[in-house]
């Protein structure tokens, strides 16, 4: 006890020196400069081991362990599926049939008939096609007493082959159509006069077609037209059209050598209608033999054809023949791709004009009358078209032609002298008057699709005649310009519409009063027109739709041709099946 007592007064008293001596020692301050800054480091961490080696004595060590596993089968029926794509849900394609019928009835008991079948053997290689379509109208019109009935009916087949290196076909074609000479002055003559008139005409045409096409040989393709149009006045043509094209590679270019044979031949019953005396039967034979080679040249952009028109003449009636020389070169450039390419050309040829192609321009002619060839000596042109956007098409052309015996339609004079048997003299027909005729013309065409469903499309023609004579150009308009429109409503409901307008010609009206005196002409200007059509459309299936269609809404009894008025506003309603046959 007297020991531990000692040991702690020795610690208790060397702690009082000690504090003592540190109040009493004074060490001062000092000033210390750092010369470099301070910059310090983290050294690198070790990482603990996940299982770190342990060396102590106390751990025990893990004792081994064998497993065994007792397997029992276990009977199961589970069968995995096999992977599958997800497929992707495609429009079915339309249903194409072979056959197609139309059936309509409108104002003006105007009729509409359609009938087209088509048969394919030989998986495809041989095809045969039939067609048949007739449209008529028997309505009156106030402006006439005489009858305006018209109708057209049309029979054609046709027959083609297919081969690896070449097709060729065959067609044979029927066609009658019927009109009336209705458009005379009705107050130059009385009832009893008008009752007497026989004023119907009846065309009828029959004509057979071939064409031929080979692969890698020197003859490319030929094509035959032989056509028989007659009418009801003893009036009778005949054609024949041949035309085979040579190809001929030299180095890396290619000449095509194209050949024609054209003659048409005919006879009208009666003379021209100014004369007081019937003159009697009026013949024309014409035969046309023409040979055009041509060099292509194909240099990146550009594309130039090089070549001339040489035709020999012969008129076989009047034993008169000639040699003509026409240019025939065209040429294009792609000056943006397809956004615009230029284009342009100079070329002539000897056009052979007959009564058959007068009767489609004007169904109203005589059966009098001069059938010659026209002579293009050239038409120059320059254009550019190309597409503004994806969707928007444009065409743009200015050109100059110059033609001699150019065929112009003007009013038969009112002979009252004659007897024939069809009423064709009274100042209600038309013949052909040839002049030297020279034509300045801009054309402009825009089309847009605006989607797959609607397209839209306007074009407008502006032309300036020159004629050799100082007279109009006869019943030839300076402006023309037309607008259609397609729409696809729905997958049942479609519609389209068209516009067109032709503005003012000249025509000359003739008249012979008595036998000493002379023609007595006036000269009239028929007025512009325009011409609205629309149709709409529903089909309740794939087979069966119902349509209406309506022609000259705005009731605008406007003159085609002079005294000739049109029909007012007109409605038609039918129904078209498609099916296999």
């Amino acid at each position: 006890m007297q020991k531990r007592t000692y040991i702690f007064s020795l610690l208790f008293l060397s702690l009082c020196g000690a504090v003592i001596a540190q109040e009493e020692d004074n060490i001062g301050t000092e000033t210390v400069t750092v010369v470099k800054p301070y910059s310090p480091t983290v050294s690198d961490a070790f990482k603990i081991k996940s299982s770190p080696s342990l060396n102590d004595s106390i751990v025990l060590q893990k004792k081994k362990i064998n497993y065994s596993i007792f397997s029992v089968p276990v009977a199961s029926t589970f069968t995995p599926a096999k992977g599958k794509a997800s497929g992707v849900e495609r429009t079915p394609p339309p249903t194409l049939y072979n056959s197609y019928a139309s059936v309509g009835l409108g104002n003006y008991n105007n009729a509409l008939v359609d009938f087209y079948t088509s048969r394919d053997f030989n998986r495809g290689e041989d095809l045969l096609d039939f067609g048949l379509s007739h449209n008529s109208s028997r309505g009156d019109l106030d402006s006439t007493p005489l009858e305006t009935d018209f109708y057209d009916t049309k029979l054609n087949a046709s027959y083609t082959k297919k081969d690896r290196y070449m097709d060729w076909g065959a067609a044979i074609g029927l066609q009658h159509q019927l009109y009336n000479w209705y458009g005379i002055q009705s107050d130059l003559f009385s009832e009893d006069e008008v009752n007497a008139m026989d004023e119907q005409q009846n065309y009828f045409n029959a004509e057979a077609k071939a064409h031929f096409n080979m692969e890698d040989s020197y003859f490319k393709s030929g094509n035959v037209l032989l056509r028989r149009f007659w009418d009801a006045t003893e009036s009778a043509e005949n054609r024949a059209v041949i035309n085979p094209t040579f190809e001929l590679p030299i180095t890396e270019e290619l000449i095509t050598i194209s050949v024609k044979v054209d003659y048409v031949g005919g006879n009208f019953k009666n003379g021209t209608i100014s004369e007081l005396d019937n003159p009697g039967e009026k013949n024309y034979s014409n035969l046309q033999a023409g040979v055009t080679p041509s060099l292509l040249i194909l240099r990146d952009d550009l594309t130039l054809n090089l070549g001339a028109n040489i035709v020999y003449g012969l008129d076989i009636e009047n034993s008169e023949n000639n040699f003509y020389i026409y240019p025939a070169v065209t040429a294009s450039y792609r000056v943006m791709d397809e956004n615009v390419i230029a284009y342009g050309g100079i070329e002539g040829d000897l056009k052979q004009n007959s009564y058959h192609d007068f009767v489609d321009e004007n169904p109203y002619v005589s059966p009098t009358l001069d059938i010659i060839p026209t002579d293009q000596q050239y038409e120059g042109y320059l254009g550019l078209k190309g597409q503004l956007t994806s969707n928007v098409g444009y065409n743009i052309k200015g050109s100059y032609m110059a033609e001699n015996r150019k065929p112009l339609f003007i009013h038969n004079p009112t002979n009252n002298f004659w007897d024939d048997e069809k009423s064709y003299y009274y100042g209600n027909s038309f013949q052909v008057f040839y002049d030297d005729v020279k034509t300045l013309g801009v054309f402009g065409e825009i089309n847009v699709d605006v989607n797959r469903n609607f397209s839209l499309g306007v074009n407008a023609e502006f032309y300036d005649y020159d004629t050799e004579t100082d007279n109009p150009a006869w019943n030839l308009p300076s402006i023309k310009g037309s607008l259609f429109m397609d729409y696809q409503i729905s997958d049942q409901w479609y519609m389209g519409a068209n516009l067109f307008y032709v503005g003012e010609r000249d025509d000359l009206l003739s008249q012979i009063t008595t036998i000493d005196s002379e023609l007595q002409f006036q000269q009239v200007t028929l007025e512009g027109f325009f011409d609205a059509n629309a149709h709409v459309g529903y089909r309740f299936n794939e087979q069966l739709s119902i349509f209406v269609k309506a022609s000259n809404i705005a009731n605008n009894n406007y003159q085609r041709w002079a005294n000739f008025r049109v029909q007012g506003f007109q409605a038609l309603a039918g129904v078209s099946y498609k099916f296999d046959f």
